[in-house]
């Protein structure tokens, strides 16, 4: 077994604090990975605080895992030791189902292992996350990265980063499209990044005028104050796109004006209660409400290679693995730009 160092929530409430724990030792397709940078996900105060229900506790969490490669299986293809390695939302699936056999495994029948809050394929062993000194895991599930490209920013496109690209993929952004993202932070701003980086006229939604100088440094061409009903209705069945990146409760309608003929609301965001739909402005323009997680292996390496020959990575604060209680306190009040990586040098 492998002793590892991290951060760990004991139980909903309690702050998160040190934790040291155990890693199998590795199998023959297993890589182990030195942790050097973890980006903090909203999610991981969702779970940690059982916010969604069903946590498992001690929870070491983190899905945003960048390092390098310190060792590998007998059997291992794809890495070899001192490559930059990262690991995302999941770390393991049936490998049988429709989805897994076509790489797709965020969606798998009987369910993605998650790379923490989870129990592992055995249902004896819990899954740990990256606020860690290392992991282990398959190599499917671990992906190459760019020396191009600056590691810690490049942490949160594990996950806020593939959650933005996997949609625009699947709606098939093309240069010329009009594309609008409401909602600028964590998963916002990558959607901004990755639209204007397939060509598309970006128009950035937001419910604050203070955005508009940040959604311009982003890359959006334009900038509309989602509270302007004026500047709103000028826009009805004008986007192709419309990217969901919003958290909060909010009705899907006002979004569904906004798109033409045949137009995608591509929905991200999760509120925590049931939003609202018009039927009729569905109907209208023949329009369709699509959802989408993360996306799977295949999709998730074509997303960072395509990272390295945009040069795009995440805005980024980095902070001690001892702030991360202040992180989350942060988080609360969106007190970031966009995304905080841990420096896991801080843990060793």
């Amino acid at each position: 077994m492998i002793q590892v160092k991290g951060y760990a929530a004991i139980d909903p409430t309690s702050p998160l604090a040190p934790f040291s724990f155990q890693r199998r030792d590795l199998r023959e397709h297993d890589v182990l990975v030195d942790i050097l940078f973890s980006g903090v996900c909203h999610s991981d105060l969702h779970q940690a605080r059982d916010e969604w229900g069903g946590s498992i506790y001690p929870m070491v969490p983190g899905h945003e895992i960048v390092g390098k490669v310190i060792k590998v299986g007998n059997h291992v293809k794809k890495f070899k030791v001192g490559d930059r390695a990262g690991v995302g939302v999941m770390i393991d699936s049936c490998r049988q189902c429709k989805p897994c056999n076509n790489y797709m495994e965020q969606y798998c029948a009987e369910g993605m292992t998650g790379t923490y809050n989870n129990y592992e394929r055995d249902m004896k062993t819990i899954a740990q996350g990256g606020y860690s000194t290392q992991i282990v895991c398959d190599e499917r599930w671990v992906y190459h990265i760019s020396d191009k490209l600056d590691l810690a920013g490049v942490a949160p496109l594990l996950c806020a980063g593939i959650t933005t690209y996997s949609p625009l993929k699947f709606a098939k952004v093309r240069p010329g499209d009009r594309v609008a993202v409401a909602g600028l932070g964590g998963l916002g701003h990558m959607a901004v990044k990755f639209a204007v980086a397939m060509g598309a006229e970006v128009t950035m939604l937001s419910t604050s005028p203070s955005k508009a100088k940040d959604a311009k440094k982003l890359g959006a061409h334009h900038f509309v104050l989602s509270t302007d009903e004026t500047a709103m209705k000028k826009h009805h069945s004008h986007f192709d796109v419309v990217v969901d990146t919003v958290s909060a409760d909010h009705d899907y309608e006002i979004y569904l004006k906004l798109l033409d003929l045949h137009g995608k609301l591509l929905v991200v965001g999760l509120p925590k209660d049931e939003p609202h739909v018009n039927p009729f402005e569905l109907l209208k323009n023949r329009r369709s409400i699509i959802g989408s997680m993360i996306g799977g292996t295949v999709e998730t390496q074509e997303m960072l290679d395509f990272c390295a020959e945009k040069n795009i990575v995440a805005d980024i604060e980095i902070i001690s693995m001892q702030k991360i209680n202040e992180a989350y306190e942060r988080l609360l009040k969106s007190d970031v730009k966009y995304r905080f990586v841990i420096d896991m040098a801080s843990l060793k």
